[in-house]
């Protein structure tokens, strides 16, 4: 999670593949801490350096990938091996490492960000029709659905075609996307992504200077980025500079009004300053915005149900369901607060929805709560 913080008001960055709030928080939140402001020379790649794919990364592509098949379904299969396997990169997760492909050959890290570039880039040297796609937000459920719940402004992954069918390769398993899913972007818009996400853990360490190399490298590639708009008001803020964070800001609401961060840094910003009417006004705007997000309704029930609160939990989850209703994951956590709260037959309704949805890979471990659910009420019973 990227943390930010401001003299009076705190200010949320936006940066894909890190989340914008965790299960326990109202969304979007952040961590208050004091920065520690530093001025260095920042050093922005190249466009071609981020990609560039080092000599010994290369040939190892070659004899592990290239050399084993012409078929591309068999390069594809080799080409996730060679990433993931201990003979190969032996890739491993993590969220802060927003690498070019050569410095992903040196450390074995990587975010989702990072690895999507890695694997378009490889892809494609290996003859794979590949392509970076965005999502605009996502849920993940990390270690178990009831706690490790982290809803993400952002997120990227790969689509691959091979021979007409088509597939998305994701760091990612434990994912739900929004509606729109994944969308195919530009070279220029991936570029963005990877600037802002780096201007991101500039600003979160407190470097000012770097931060601002790498927002403008960001809207150099695609200045219609909205993200990035919104990391440059919160940059202007800590810089005292709160014309330019207004300015900034309100492109970022331009570019896209149903934004949460900057809907947020905006109203902050309009208090801070004594502009009550306006932050009202964003702030109703955000809430509407809100009310039809599935994704923050669900993080609400989340909230509310750790809070003890089911009724408010069971309402922000039948928001969440009606808004999003094949997300089995939704059905399950309305399920759990039902069950919470003594409405059995409803708990029953909803996990056999979520286990109708939940697919193959999900029907053992809702079976298993279903049996439990049941072996509980007959419990129940024999104890009147």
């Amino acid at each position: 999670m990227y943390r930010s913080a401001a003299h009076c008001l705190t200010l949320s960055l936006l940066a894909f593949c890190a989340p914008a709030f965790g299960a326990g928080q109202a969304p979007p939140a952040d961590v208050v801490t004091t920065p520690t402001i530093t001025v260095s020379a920042a050093r922005v790649p190249t466009p071609e350096e981020v990609f560039a794919i080092p000599a010994d990364l290369r040939a190892m592509l070659q004899k592990q990938v290239i050399q084993r098949s012409y078929s591309r379904d068999q390069r594809l299969q080799a080409l996730v091996e060679m990433i993931f396997d201990q003979h190969g990169l032996d890739l491993q997760y993590d969220a802060n490492a927003t690498y070019t492909v050569s410095d992903i050959w040196q450390h074995r890290r990587a975010n989702c960000l990072a690895f999507t570039l890695l694997f378009v880039t490889l892809a494609r040297e290996a003859g794979i029709q590949a392509r970076v796609q965005e999502v605009g937000q996502v849920v993940s459920w990390y270690q178990d659905q009831d706690a490790g719940v982290v809803y993400s402004v952002g997120h990227v992954n790969a689509g691959v075609d091979v021979g007409g069918r088509f597939g998305t390769v994701d760091l990612d398993r434990n994912v739900l996307y929004d509606r729109r899913g994944p969308v195919p972007v530009s070279r220029a818009r991936a570029l963005a992504h990877f600037y802002n996400n780096r201007g991101a853990e500039r600003l979160a360490d407190g470097d000012f200077v770097g931060a601002r190399a790498f927002f403008d490298a960001s809207l150099a590639q695609d200045s219609g980025f909205a993200p990035v708009w919104n990391n440059l008001g919160v940059l202007d803020h800590r810089e005292g500079n709160n014309e330019a964070a207004r300015q900034a800001l309100d492109r970022s609401l331009q570019l896209e009004g149903r934004q949460g961060a900057a809907l947020t840094n905006a109203s902050a910003l309009f208090r801070s300053l004594g502009l009550t009417a306006q932050a009202q006004s964003l702030e109703r705007r955000l809430k509407s915005v809100q009310r039809e997000d599935p994704f923050a309704q669900y993080m609400f029930g989340a909230k509310a149900e750790r809070a003890g609160q089911l009724d408010q939990a069971i309402r922000y989850y039948r928001q969440a369901v009606r808004l999003y209703d094949t997300a089995h994951q939704f059905h399950f956590g309305l399920a759990r607060v039902y069950f919470l709260a003594g409405q059995l037959k409803r708990a029953d309704r909803e996990l056999l929805r979520a286990q109708e949805l939940g697919g193959a890979p999900e029907q053992a471990r809702y079976q298993a709560k279903l049996d439990s659910l049941a072996r509980w009420r007959a419990q129940q019973q024999a104890r009147r």
